[in-house]
């Protein structure tokens, strides 16, 4: 009797730790892959925009990782931006870890949490930023196809806005960034709204079509540019409130960590490389298909439309960043779980089971 209590003490006492390592662990892997992705984007921005060198480039110079020389070795200035790219990614991963270590007591749920409304916070600041963008941009369009651009602004600016490099860097950009600090006090997501402009901006083409017989190219454009926004932007948010539609034939009659397990394997295996992949087949280069757009501000080659397409190509980031983080989040949620860490809506009906 002895021998057998002083096992199930050892097995309980045991359990504690086990749980706390598998939490550690858990939390350093989720902030891990959350600021890498970020690095991976200013990463992206650095190398093809302002010519810096990049990891795989500077790690080839010094031949490490088995990787052969340069044809042209990096010098002088370019070698130290590489140094300060290698420098930046093992400060996030130092401060990652050093963050983690420090606040052992700090749930998992609550760090579920914290990047869910990161999630958030990017989703609804990319909503704000596609309605400014869209009716300023559509506005645009219509003073110009109509001529009223010159009599209100003058020859050199409509000549300007007729340009899809000066458009998006002095009025699409400076909108965006506005959209997100917009979205630092308006906390609704706006799904809702943004259907609603959906349905009035499709509207306003039937009645201008078939009772004024007016159409323009950028009325379609602005429902496709919206009509886009709300699908890949609500993606992540369809996530964490289990909007998805989900075949579980077997799923529904897992245990609740049985439902843990699959979740966490679907978050790990299934849902974050793809979201890599998107990322780094569209960006691997400057006429990747997501970074020729960008750079080159592409537009559509239907006369006066909206210059908004190469936003649309953006979108694909916004949704794969957005569903990192949230598998992300859906991941730790899944681990405390396993861990039984308290704050799930089931753990009673769990344990009557």
């Amino acid at each position: 009797m002895g021998v057998m209590e002083s096992s199930r003490v050892a097995t309980v006492g045991a359990e504690p730790v086990r749980r706390t390592g598998l939490a550690v662990l858990a939390r350093m892997f989720a902030a891990a892959v959350i600021g890498i992705t970020f690095l991976f984007l200013i990463n992206n921005y650095l190398i093809f925009w302002q010519d810096w060198p990049g990891l795989w480039k500077f790690f080839a110079h010094q031949q490490w990782l088995g990787l052969g020389p340069l044809r042209s070795p990096l010098v002088n200035d370019v070698l130290l931006l590489g140094w300060i790219q290698l420098g930046i990614l093992l400060a996030l991963l130092a401060g990652v870890a050093v963050y983690v270590l420090l606040t052992p007591q700090r749930g998992l749920r609550v760090d579920s949490e914290l990047w869910s409304s990161v999630a958030a916070y990017v989703i609804r600041s990319c909503f704000w930023a596609v309605l400014l963008v869209g009716v300023v941009d559509m506005v645009i369009s219509f003073l110009r196809v109509e001529g009223f651009l010159v009599a209100l602004f003058g020859e050199e600016m409509a000549t300007n806005l007729g340009r899809s490099v000066y458009r998006g860097s002095y009025i699409h950009y400076p909108l965006v960034v506005l959209g997100f600090i917009i979205a630092l006090f308006a906390r609704g997501l706006g799904f809702i709204w943004l259907a609603l402009f959906v349905v009035i901006a499709e509207f306003q083409i039937v009645i201008s079509r078939f009772i004024y017989s007016y159409e323009q190219v950028f009325m379609g454009d602005l429902v496709r540019f919206w009509y886009a926004a709300l699908f890949l932007f609500a993606s992540a948010y369809a996530l964490v409130t289990e909007g998805h539609v989900r075949v579980d034939v077997f799923y529904t009659r897992f245990s609740l960590r049985g439902k843990a397990w699959t979740n966490c394997l679907g978050s790990t295996l299934l849902g974050l490389p793809l979201c890599w992949v998107i990322l780094t087949t569209g960006m691997a280069s400057k006429g990747s298909s997501l970074n020729s757009p960008l750079r080159s501000f592409e537009v559509y080659q239907q006369g006066y439309g909206m210059y908004v397409k190469y936003l649309m190509v953006g979108f694909l980031i916004i949704f794969a960043v957005s569903m990192m983080i949230q598998f992300c989040s859906y991941f730790l949620s899944s681990v405390a779980d396993l861990c039984g860490e308290p704050g799930h809506k089931d753990v009673a009906e769990e344990s009557a089971l």
